[in-house]
């Protein structure tokens, strides 16, 4: 069974597609990162190295559910074998099972979030020849800077991804920070592409971040300034990944993190490091 984690009348339930080593050593992916930081991020994250000193990583989307109502789904995982993501993730996902799994059918689900376009995060969004929604009831929710930049994540997306499901009258383009739902809102984190954006779910009790590719290891939680090597926009992507962090961090109302490739689905987040002794 699925984990999930239930805040107020929501529950959110992690959904792993796949898991598999990255494709180029985790040195190169983290060009700036210490031995000191490689230490501590394997000591809070064990799972994301192998033997051999490997990225491990998982691919997961994530499900929010209030009560037995519609679903939204954020990200869309790295899809079946023939999806865009098959020349380095580890495809087939087995989304589909795991939707079920958790009593999901995927015509329940009426909201997809796609937090970026990178492959391993619409690869269920559309399937088939010739490409038809995978989710027949959801808008598919991007924000207008990533659907202007499209072509510089990816050529073959336009008419890949983005011409489906405008022709199935699915896609959904927003501009900034914009609520969902109740307690369900989409925030604008660009930088990792140019139309990132993350979801946070919020209560008066507590928070759950879902981040996207906001953070993708560890390390960025040891240290959120390092540059991950496939940021388009690195100093933007440290400006969102920076201020967000800090601000949940720096409130009483703690948030947990939802993360697609770490170990664990769901982490505390950490909070801010003391400041500097002068």
């Amino acid at each position: 069974m699925p984990l999930s984690r239930t805040l107020g009348s929501i529950t959110v339930t992690a959904l792993t597609d796949g898991e598999g080593p990255f494709f180029q050593p985790r040195a190169e992916a983290f060009p700036d990162a210490t031995e000191a930081h490689w230490r501590e991020a394997d000591r809070r994250d064990p799972g994301a190295v192998t033997a051999d000193g490997r990225w491990w990583l998982r691919f997961r989307a994530f499900a929010l559910r209030t009560g037995d109502g519609p679903v939204t789904l954020v990200d869309a995982g790295i899809g079946p074998a023939d999806a865009p993501a098959a020349s380095w993730a580890p495809v087939p996902g087995r989304l589909p099972a795991e939707l079920a799994a958790a009593g999901i059918d995927p015509a329940d689900v009426r909201t997809v979030v796609l937090t970026h376009l990178h492959s391993d995060h619409i690869g269920w969004a559309v399937t088939g020849t010739p490409g038809r929604p995978y989710f027949p009831n959801a808008d598919y929710l991007l924000q207008r800077a990533e659907l202007d930049a499209v072509e510089s994540i990816n050529p073959g997306l336009p008419a890949g991804l983005i011409a489906p499901l405008r022709a199935a009258g699915q896609l959904r383009v927003v501009d900034g920070d914009t609520d969902l739902t109740p307690g369900v809102r989409a925030l604008s984190t660009p930088g990792h592409t140019p139309g990132h954006q993350c979801v946070l779910v919020g209560t008066p009790e507590e928070r759950l971040l879902l981040t996207g590719d906001l953070l993708v290891h560890a390390i960025q939680l040891v240290d959120p300034t390092l540059p991950y090597a496939h940021e388009q926009d690195p100093p933007t992507a440290r400006a969102s990944r920076l201020t967000l962090l800090q601000t949940l961090a720096e409130t009483t109302t703690p948030t947990t993190l939802a993360t697609p490739h770490l170990t664990a689905p769901f982490t505390p987040l950490p909070p801010p490091p003391a400041p500097a002794r002068s």
